[in-house]
């Protein structure tokens, strides 16, 4: 039998698929990071199951058993707390292990917070990249952020609504002018999107929110010119100035003020 991987809703437990409800009725085992949740959505559906914990304090422990199930030809289930296992939780080390094991891995596709948020915030582009969590030190932001403005196509990222402030200021202070959504509660009774530029979700984020937050960053807004396009630009305009006998720090205000590339931003990129 194989190792069944089942999405589950993010927010709306009517969010689930027919598919999802069969595998998770019929399988001997279903593996969830938090079985008083899963035991929710399997109660509102009419569902009796035989659940395990299987989250990243007992993985190594869970995973060998899992194995040995499946050897023995049992049906199992994989779920997380909600979305699709795999992503960004231990979901992905049980499915290598069975996949180099030899067993089969099926995945049953269903909602997600990367997708969901990205189509809701309207600012989808050519290409998408999901970053994960963002980072908790306030250095590794500040060097994610000036990583980012480079970048010339949607970002996802997860957040906590507690760092959310924090992480919102840094951003702006890189990239004030870069389109960009909170999506809070997505699904859920109290679904938010705010949309704005970096600069005004900062001001409106001052405090932390609740709920589980998803950020999305657009691409760059140009005349056709990429975000990279444009900063290199930016940065060859700062060399020009600096060449001309101005500190680094008063070209890059200025090219900041023409630009409106945060000047820490180039000041630091030009180092």
């Amino acid at each position: 039998m194989p190792l069944a991987v089942c999405a589950t809703p993010i927010g709306n437990l009517e969010d689930v698929t027919l598919r999802v409800l069969r595998e998770l009725r019929e399988a001997d085992l279903v593996l969830c990071e938090d079985t008083r949740r899963t035991r929710i959505l399997l109660d509102r559906h009419g569902i009796a199951a035989h659940l395990a914990s299987y989250h990243r304090h007992n993985e190594a422990a869970r995973r060998e058993e899992a194995l040995g199930r499946l050897a023995r030809g049992e049906r199992l289930a994989l779920v997380s707390d909600a979305g699709l296992p795999g992503v960004n939780d231990p979901g992905a080390r049980l499915i290598a292990a069975a996949l180099d094991a030899g067993h089969d891995v099926t995945v049953l596709p269903g909602p997600s917070a990367v997708e969901t948020a990205l189509v809701a915030s309207g600012l989808v582009s050519d290409a998408y990249e999901f970053i994960g969590y963002l980072p908790r030190r306030k250095a590794e932001r500040d060097t994610l952020a000036r990583d980012l403005v480079g970048r010339t196509h949607s970002v996802v990222a997860f957040e906590s609504p507690r760092r959310l402030p924090a992480t919102l200021a840094v951003l702006a202070d890189a990239m004030p002018a870069r389109p960009a959504a909170v999506c809070r509660e997505l699904t859920k009774r109290f679904e938010q999107i705010e949309r704005g530029t970096l600069a005004d979700l900062a001001t409106r984020f001052r405090e932390a929110p609740r709920g589980e937050i998803t950020l999305v960053l657009g691409p760059a807004r140009g005349e056709g010119r990429g975000t990279g396009e444009a900063t290199a630009e930016a940065l060859a305009a700062v060399a020009e100035l600096v060449s001309q006998g101005l500190s680094r720090r008063r070209a890059a205000e200025v090219v900041a003020s023409a630009t409106g590339i945060a000047k820490n931003a180039l000041y630091e990129a030009s180092l």
